[in-house]
């Protein structure tokens, strides 16, 4: 079974989503019933991809930063859709931090390259903005030797 984890900024610019949608598609295509997505469901490029993963069939797990997550979630709608997500995971990785921090978000980054064949980076190119950003993980991966498909518009900043 191929496993491809997901980085990825929380906010994607509407002139680089329909790219940011076609490369996710695209490193799905061809993986029907045999692919497990790696994902945190942060807001953005993670919950992007759960969906994506799970239309396409693949087994979702989920990574879990710490015992707080969802206190980072304020929108309700966002909220809900992170549970959904998480009901839907056929399984839960649960770190052991307390609180979110932006360790156990690094961490959690940390997991997903570890754990993946791939790493999709929903990512501008630029450096993280904190501890455990895309930036981070990307280089990260990057040390490990894992191969990283880089998603993102070119031109386009993120807000």
């Amino acid at each position: 079974m191929k496993r491809i984890g997901v980085t990825g900024h929380r906010s994607i610019p509407m002139e680089a989503r329909a790219q940011v949608l076609e490369g996710m598609r695209a490193a799905l295509r061809g993986h029907e019933g045999s692919l497990e997505a790696l994902s945190s469901l942060a807001v953005g490029a993670d919950t992007l991809f759960a969906d994506l993963a799970l239309a396409h069939g693949a087994e979702l797990t989920v990574v879990i930063p710490s015992g707080d997550y969802e206190s980072g979630f304020p929108d309700r709608a966002d909220l809900a859709r992170y549970r959904m997500l998480r009901a839907r995971a056929t399984r839960e990785v649960r770190l052991d931090f307390p609180h979110s921090t932006d360790e156990a978000y690094y961490a959690a980054g940390a997991y997903i390259a570890d754990h993946c064949d791939r790493l999709l980076a929903v990512w501008d190119g630029r450096p993280a903005r904190g501890l455990g950003g895309t930036g981070d993980i990307v280089t990260y991966a990057r040390t490990l030797g894992r191969p990283v498909t880089v998603i993102w518009r070119e031109g386009v900043e993120r807000g």
